[in-house]
């Protein structure tokens, strides 16, 4: 399983109709958000996607992508959670969480362990790593790309027992790369038996961003590009001053870096509802699939 549920969609501040940003990644029985903005547990609730978050991954530190994560925190303690919680994000994190988190409140009923990264950092997690690449902020900032491990090739049982290798221990061997010897005498290799590794799932979430060779190389060939797209071509100067994404560059990035799918996300208010301005704009120049995120929707990877 890889699910994506958007918690929140919106850039800076909230609407009716969407939440600050937040983004839940539930693979296998791991669960992760990467950033956390205010009112995120109460999304978290409204879309069931459970508490047992194993760990967060900042993007930066603009109030409306990490806030949200002293009240989960404290709710999570309430709740009786004892296991350690593990974030992530580049500087300031250590400092600033240490304050935020810990000065002057109640103790945590569990361990938080801060890590600070840097871009080409990874993070290893069962079956998969999350690896920080270099954005282009007005503040020290990352993207985060969970790279699955590759999976074992298609085994042909048909072929092993065509070349005389009887069911059972060996057929393991072979599975696990050794090669194994028929009671004739035949060496049989696992490249026989065995097609090539297959390839994992890639997905990109970029926070907050310019256009960068950063997302261009993070994201290439990704199943899934999740892209800042704060605004339209209207404010494409505003986009630059504030060091944002319009939906159109979003999408050069994504045909740029040939991600199959993309996802636009932390739009301005004033694409609260009328955001299909956006999509029009960013398939101009993106020909594969393309979505703008709305606050509940769910996307499902399948494996490739």
């Amino acid at each position: 399983m890889l699910r994506l549920t958007f918690l929140g969609t919106s850039a800076a501040q909230p609407t009716i109709q969407r939440n600050l940003t937040a983004l839940a990644v539930r693979r296998e029985r791991e669960l992760f958000l990467v950033d956390c903005g205010e009112g995120t547990q109460r999304q978290m609730i409204r879309f069931g996607t459970g508490f047992d978050v194993d760990a967060i991954f900042f993007s930066h530190f603009h109030a409306d992508h990490y806030l949200g994560a002293i009240g989960f925190l404290r709710t999570l303690s309430m709740a009786g959670r004892e296991a350690p919680l593990d974030v992530y994000g580049p500087r300031p994190a250590r400092r600033l969480l240490d304050v935020m988190l810990f000065t002057g409140t109640e103790r945590l009923a569990f361990e938080v362990r801060i890590h600070e990264v840097a871009p080409g950092d990874e993070v290893r997690r069962d079956g998969c790593r999350m690896v920080a690449f270099e954005t282009d902020h007005r503040t020290p900032s990352v993207g985060w790309a969970l790279v699955e491990d590759e999976r074992p090739g298609r085994f042909h049982p048909e072929r092993a027992e065509a070349l005389g290798v009887p069911k059972g221990p060996l057929w393991g061997a072979l599975q696990h790369g050794r090669a194994v010897t028929t009671e004739a005498g035949r060496v049989v290799r696992p490249d026989e038996v065995v097609e090539a590794p297959r390839r994992g799932r890639r997905v990109v979430v970029t926070g907050d961003t310019r256009p960068c060779r950063g997302t261009v190389d993070a994201a290439r060939g990704a199943d899934l590009l999740v892209h800042d797209s704060t605004f339209g071509d209207a404010e494409q100067d505003r986009a630059a001053e504030t060091m944002h994404s319009t939906a159109r560059e979003a999408a050069r990035i994504a045909r740029d870096a040939g991600a199959l799918r993309l996802v636009l996300t932390h739009l301005s208010t004033r694409y609260d509802r009328e955001f299909a301005i956006l999509a029009e704009q960013a398939r101009a120049e993106f020909a594969g699939p393309l979505d703008v995120a709305a606050d509940g929707m769910v996307i499902e990877l399948p494996l490739p």
